[in-house]
């Protein structure tokens, strides 16, 4: 799986979810979904994605962006 995959699926497992609590909660979860759609806007301006970030530092992402999970193996 490419990192672009996993964001796309972290956001719109977040927004989701968010939206589902905010309907059956309280509409303050729909701070849940912004949040996301605003990491979304900053990434591509700045370039800087958080959870590709932490991957990365983890050692599950190569150099053609492919996730490993559980790290690489040597």
């Amino acid at each position: 799986m490419k990192s672009e995959s996993l964001i796309r699926l972290l956001a719109g497992t977040v927004v989701l979810v968010g939206t589902l609590l905010a309907w059956k909660v309280s509409a303050w979860w729909l701070l849940l979904p912004a949040f996301a759609g605003l990491n979304l806007l900053q990434s591509v301006v700045t370039g800087f994605c958080p959870p590709t970030w932490l991957l990365r530092k983890l050692g599950w992402i190569d150099a053609q962006d492919v996730i490993h999970w559980g790290g690489r193996r040597s």
